[in-house]
């Protein structure tokens, strides 16, 4: 059951990333093509090329009739959304910036107490603005209000904020439990690529190998 709930989660931050990527791509797209049509527009017409002008400007006006108002309120919103569930991606793949130097330095005991109580602390903080967030969508519910653009009810939008912080309050209940069973919090080297580790002695010999490299070095590593 936790590994699908991890499945979901990734596949909701990915898609979420990637819609709002390609939809900021056809926006910009769309504006900076209505502006180069209508500079050719003008071009044409003041040439005298009137069969081009026409063509031009009739690209113009389909490009124009295509309505993208509502994409940057919908890229808001899937960022918004994006951000309170990779929050809670972030706990459980412990990629959150965290200073513990002091921390670190402690006695086992004691560094074990302040990690548990930081977990804790982190899980109810986030507890609590899920129940402050449910009551504010439950209200907004019951209300009229809508998005400008979309027109889509605001309490769907709100809703990423229970959602979210109850999954990332999820997350730090489970790294917490992990953490008295081994000892051990989840944590992210920032230097891994995945899939490079699968290639790097190949291209160790490649590089050895090659014909550009000084043949002391070789004879050296040899």
């Amino acid at each position: 059951m936790l590994r699908l709930l991890d499945r979901l989660e990734e596949v909701l931050i990915a898609s979420l990333i990637a819609a709002a990527t390609l939809l900021i791509f056809l926006s910009v797209t769309h504006r900076y093509a209505l502006g180069l049509v209508a500079d050719g527009v003008a071009f044409f017409r003041s040439h005298g090329f009137d069969g081009l002008s026409a063509l031009a400007k009739t690209s113009y006006f389909g490009l124009r009739s295509v309505n993208l108002v509502w994409a940057q309120e919908l890229t808001i919103i899937m960022f918004v959304w994006m951000a309170k569930f990779g929050a809670a991606y972030g706990v459980r793949t412990g990629i959150h910036v965290g200073i513990d130097v002091v921390i670190n330095r402690l006695e086992p005991a004691k560094r074990k107490g302040f990690v548990l109580f930081g977990l804790l602390a982190g899980a109810l903080f986030t507890g609590t603005i899920a129940a402050l967030g449910a009551n504010f969508v439950w209200h907004m519910a019951h209300a009229s209000a809508i998005s400008p653009d979309l027109e889509l009810p605001m309490w769907i939008v709100y809703l990423a904020i229970p959602l979210g912080s109850a999954l990332m309050c999820f997350r730090f209940l489970q790294v917490a439990l992990g953490f008295l069973r081994t000892g051990e919090l989840p944590h992210h080297d920032h230097g891994h690529v995945d899939g490079l580790e699968d290639g790097v002695e190949e291209v160790g010999e490649a590089i050895l190998h090659s014909p550009l490299t000084p043949r002391d070095l070789t004879e050296k590593d040899k």
